[in-house]
């Protein structure tokens, strides 16, 4: 897969997380979707929050499909950075879509800088 930038990359994103909406609506109630499509969405709509807010001060962990350093601010290089957020997959989608918001999610926050992927939240309007 060719590495996506702006609008394509926010298309792609969208396309993702629309294949598997139902599920992050309502999981209680949806099967959920198949490993490739959660992991497609969570990949792609992490990349959008790398590219909407650049930086290397706040590092975004939906494991086990991926982690994206964003925010401007001190770079961070080697260990465990001082500014985290982890979350599972679901929980990173609610928040992409604004089903959750950041302070009522799940997400483990560390660090004075982790909340200020907030400001960019929802990344997608569905």
């Amino acid at each position: 897969m060719k590495h996506l930038h702006g609008p394509e990359l926010s298309a792609a994103a969208r396309s993702a997380v629309e294949a598997v909406l139902p599920w992050v609506k309502k999981p209680a109630e949806q099967p959920r979707p198949p490993r490739a499509d959660v992991a497609a969405a969570v990949r792609l709509s992490a990349a959008v929050l790398e590219e909407l807010a650049p930086g290397h001060s706040v590092e975004v962990r939906v494991p086990p499909f991926t982690a994206v350093q964003c925010i401007a601010g001190l770079e961070h290089r080697r260990g465990t950075p001082p500014n985290v957020v982890q979350c599972s997959p679901i929980t990173w989608l609610r928040l992409v879509v604004g089903v959750e918001d950041l302070s009522g999610s799940d997400a483990d926050t560390s660090g004075t800088r982790a909340t200020a992927i907030a400001e960019h939240l929802p990344l997608l309007r569905m």
